[in-house]
């Protein structure tokens, strides 16, 4: 349930939500890190209620749920006093064990670990590409090298691993944490003068899994396409970002 379709900013009312003890997800619509938490209660089909956040223009009482302002934050709100998480990898953790009818972390502890240090080797990938996909004008030159070169080690290990998913012959916790920066990417061609995609030699088999997670059905159910990803930062780059462009496409 969303409650409603709109991003809340300052001056807005807090909305009325029932005491359902239906967990009440925070985000903002097109957050990366906000879609790895709608990506993990959709693939669970866990019920919650969506409260989208202007983070330009927080609304006061926002402080309440996420004391930094961040994004995504999950209150419980079957749990005495309602206590919110932040940060999507404690969030994701924290659903796959409250939530263990389909497991997404492996249930080995080797594994386990090496899948979350192979998540955190994505932030420099992350680091690398945003300022050319938030159209910042002041992107380094050697951006997209620095990119592809972090990129590298997942096109290397998805060759290693000899399977579809990273997670092995069905989608998992790494696939779906890396993957709202792959949809992204594809914006690329829209806001970059020479038009950029990824190199299909190069990443072969990136580009493979990428077609294979976008058939997902949770993927499917929080995807945005390219030229609204790239309307976005459009936006934002001129310093009004149009949040709610997300409801009206």
């Amino acid at each position: 349930m969303s409650i409603p379709q709109k991003h809340f900013k300052k001056g807005s009312t807090k909305p009325q939500l029932p005491e359902d003890g239906v967990l009440r997800v925070y985000s903002m619509r097109f957050c990366p890190f906000s879609q790895r938490v709608h990506l993990i209660l959709d693939a669970k089909k866990i019920p919650h209620h969506k409260i989208y956040i202007d983070l330009i223009d927080k609304p006061e009482w926002y402080k309440d749920y996420s004391p930094l302002g961040k994004v995504p934050a999950l209150q419980l709100t079957d749990v005495k006093d309602q206590p919110t998480l932040v940060e999507s990898m404690i969030i994701a953790e924290f659903l796959d064990e409250q939530y263990p009818e389909l497991r997404l972390f492996p249930s080995d502890p080797l594994h386990k670990a090496q899948d979350k240090i192979l998540i955190e080797r994505f932030a420099p990938v992350v680091n690398a590409v945003y300022p050319v996909l938030t159209c910042n004008a002041n992107a380094p030159k050697d951006a997209l090298t620095n990119f592809e070169t972090a990129l590298d080690a997942f096109e290397q290990e998805l060759a290693k691993r000899g399977t579809p998913y990273f997670a092995g012959q069905t989608i998992g916790i790494v696939d779906y944490m890396i993957w709202p920066w792959f949809e992204r990417f594809p914006s690329l061609k829209l806001t970059t003068e020479h038009k950029y995609e990824l190199d299909a030699k190069r990443f072969g088999l990136l580009l493979k899994w990428r077609d294979l997670v976008a058939q997902d059905e949770a993927v499917r159910k929080t995807a945005l396409d390219a030229q609204l990803h790239a309307d976005f930062q459009g936006s934002k780059r001129l310093g009004k970002p149009q949040y709610d462009i997300a409801f009206t496409a």
